[in-house]
């Protein structure tokens, strides 16, 4: 009786020490497995809807409903300007389309420096800025930097002309001005060398009194300034012809003559110059 009852206590110890070991295995299988969506948890980001387009859209095209859809964006690297409600998308109504300003990929963000204002073309007055005015310049294949001017680029002004005088001078007199459009088109994404016979850039009332007093009375150059460029040119920048040449202004040098006086005196038939000061 008692080798049977040691038996069974032999067994039933066995048994409890399964039943913990089984136990601490699933307890630390379960902490791992909570640990692990912790730390998915901990990466998931937060999203926002964001409209982008469906399909390849150009310039000048009205942007629908139908040409866009929402999805979710990591709200931490949403784009300026992009749209996230159709409150912001359609401001009017869905009936009232924006007209789109650049190329825009499928699924590339509607941002708001890609589009017009709900109702607006894509012509010139949707690109000035507020108090700005647009002006036409002429060139030609060499005052327009070959044909490589696109809308978007800026360019320092230069006017060549004449003083008077036979005084031929070329004089900065604008810098970093912006060009919203090459001959009659605004499309930024014009790509290749096309040779423009008019730009029109944006300008205060001011800067276009200038360039037409400019233009109509000697000739503009324009010179491209860098897409990365900060710099503001120098306005004082001026050359002339003869500086170009080397040339200097002949001065005339005046040498002093000392004047001298004489007296004669004759010594017989000699006759003898002595010189004394003169007391004019």
């Amino acid at each position: 009786m008692r080798l049977v009852f040691g038996l069974v206590l032999i067994l039933g110890l066995g048994l409890a020490g399964f039943a913990v070991y089984t136990a601490k295995g699933y307890i630390g299988n379960y902490q791992a497995e909570l640990q692990r969506e912790r730390a998915a948890a901990k990466k998931i980001v937060p999203t926002k809807d964001v409209y982008v387009v469906t399909r390849v859209v150009e310039y000048g095209e009205r942007l629908a409903q139908e040409d866009m859809k929402t999805i979710a964006w990591p709200e931490n690297s949403i784009p300026e300007g992009a749209f996230t409600s159709e409150e912001d998308m359609f401001p009017e109504g869905p009936e009232t389309l924006r007209t789109v300003l650049r190329t825009m990929e499928i699924g590339e963000p509607v941002m708001q420096v890609k589009v017009t204002e709900p109702g607006e073309d894509a012509g010139l007055t949707s690109r000035l800025k507020k108090g700005m005015r647009a002006f036409a310049i002429k060139v030609d294949v060499t005052s327009g930097v070959s044909g490589f001017l696109r809308p978007g680029d800026r360019v320092d002004v230069y006017w060549s002309g004449s003083l008077g005088g036979g005084n031929n001078v070329t004089k900065i007199i604008e810098a970093g001005i912006r060009i919203i459009a090459v001959d009659q088109t605004a499309n930024k994404d014009r790509n290749g060398a096309i040779i423009a016979r008019n730009v029109t850039v944006e300008a205060t009332p001011k800067q276009v009194a200038g360039l037409a007093q400019a233009q109509a009375t000697g000739r503009l150059s324009l010179s491209l300034v860098g897409a990365q460029d900060d710099t503001i040119a120098d306005l004082a920048i001026e050359v002339d012809q003869k500086q170009l040449l080397g040339i200097e202004e002949a001065q005339r040098v005046i040498e002093e003559v000392e004047e001298v006086c004489t007296v004669r005196t004759r010594k017989g038939a000699e006759v003898i110059e002595m010189p004394i000061p003169c007391t004019n």
